[in-house]
């Protein structure tokens, strides 16, 4: 497809309706790459709370049903909540590490209740936004975003192996599994004409699934045992508000609206071509809390943007709303009759692995992109290296912040976009605006 072609092509487009043979397929692409990632934090969370199977279960189909709302709400905003991009909501795996410790410490209601909280104090800082934005400069966006791809490449490779913990990560049925996904879709993206190019990460999660089903990997048994309907139970917990859980939780909070400003920020450079606008990450932000609210009252963890989802973007430069809106409607689907969730995850972590470390790979380059943009001047060289050194290179090393309290731990220790989003922001902050512009050229010449 030539470039013409492309840009007229609805599916490059923010608005437009798709017809729904082509829409279902590449919103069915965003469901499977963000599936797994969606659930994994309930059966990790609820675990280490001691909860009982049936609970976890109920957890899992509330899930579904608030992250198909809540991208909804992201693609068509209601009032100022809402960006109006092409954003994936889910289940966030920033929490997992907090929620784990306070529904262990305190119980699954004090955890509740902190989200609840905590989704509500996220909320309001996002209608707020317009007054602490400004000091999010595109450098410091730039760094973020970075971060944010360098801190998922570990879990692309993980998915690759096997998945965490699992007994046999990184045997070769998960290499085989993984390399025929990859490779499936990096030729379809090569060879595929026109639109269907862009369909290359469904193609390969299909093919991958195909080769586990022959290989005896994928495991149908728990299909039979769900319910055909079930519908969501209102505050299946009562909450409770343990103020130490609930100040840890909140701090957790402001860390996701830190990689909100980066998703939202590099879905809009990547699939966009064009900067973000301080509306659209004010409503993104705004959904990530008071969504959060929602999914508190029915027992379920916070959600926000999906970084997986981002690198698709990236990858594909689909944006249309309507396309993707289909993928939030079979999400709900998949809540509502809980059959086709099971079906869903039934999808070997190695096959989803195969896509998502193309993915995950996209993010980071859609960070160098924004740093390029923003001009290799000696101050946003400083800012980017130094950020990003101590962002990856400490969290790399979490013993390092051992002389620090325990709560501070929780939020940085393991957490490199948390770190390089604070550090990036002193620096953006007490560096003088007017530093020597660095010119390669120049330097080159001067030592000849």
């Amino acid at each position: 497809m030539n470039g013409e072609n492309k840009r007229n092509d609805v599916i490059y487009q923010l608005d437009g309706k798709v017809p729904i043979d082509k829409a279902i397929p590449f919103g069915l692409q965003h469901i499977l790459a963000m599936f797994v990632a969606n659930i994994a934090p309930i059966i990790l969370v609820g675990g280490a709370s001691k909860l009982e199977q049936n609970q976890i279960a109920a957890l899992i189909q509330i899930s579904m049903i608030v992250a198909g709302i809540g991208t909804l709400i992201q693609l068509y905003p209601i009032w100022r909540i809402g960006s109006g991009l092409p954003i994936v909501m889910g289940i966030s795996f920033t929490f997992v590490s907090i929620s784990s410790f306070i529904g262990a410490t305190y119980g699954y209601e004090a955890l509740v209740g902190a989200v609840l909280v905590g989704g509500i104090i996220e909320g309001l800082l996002g209608l707020c936004a317009k007054y602490w934005l400004k000091f999010i400069t595109p450098i410091v966006s730039a760094c973020v975003v970075t971060a944010i791809g360098f801190s998922l490449l570990g879990v692309g490779a993980a998915s690759f192996g096997g998945g965490f913990g699992v007994q046999d990560f990184g045997s070769v049925t998960n290499w085989i599994l993984g390399t025929i996904t990859l490779l499936t879709c990096i030729l379809f993206n090569i060879f595929a004409k026109g639109f269907y190019k862009q369909l290359s990460v469904l193609v390969a999660l299909v093919v991958g699934f195909i080769v586990a089903v022959f290989m005896g990997v994928a495991d149908f048994n728990h299909v039979k045992e769900v319910p055909l309907i079930a519908l969501p139970q209102i505050l299946p917990f009562t909450p409770e508000f343990n103020p130490s859980a609930i100040i840890a939780m909140t701090l957790i909070f402001f860390v996701s609206a830190t990689e909100t400003v980066g998703d939202t920020s590099a879905v809009a450079a990547s699939g966009l071509n064009r900067d973000v606008t301080q509306k659209e990450l004010s409503g993104s932000i705004a959904v990530d809390g008071f969504l959060s609210v929602f999914s508190s009252i029915f027992g379920c963890l916070p959600i926000t943007s999906f970084s997986q989802n981002v690198g698709l973007v990236a990858m594909t430069h689909v944006v249309n709303r309507f396309a993707i809106a289909t993928g939030a409607l079979i999400m709900i689907a998949a809540g509502v009759f809980p059959i086709f969730g099971a079906l869903l995850a039934t999808l070997p972590e190695a096959v989803l692995g195969g896509c998502t470390i193309m993915m995950f790979g996209s993010i980071v380059i859609s960070g160098f992109q924004m740093m390029s943009k923003c001009g290799y001047t000696q101050r946003n060289m400083t800012i980017s290296a130094l950020s990003l050194a101590i962002g990856l290179g400490f969290t790399s090393m979490p013993e390092i912040f051992n002389l620090f309290p325990q709560m501070v731990k929780n939020v940085f220790a393991e957490n490199c976009v948390a770190v390089v989003f604070v550090i990036a922001m002193i620096l953006n902050l007490i560096l003088p605006a007017n530093m020597e512009v660095f010119e390669p050229e120049q330097e080159e010449f001067n030592q000849k």
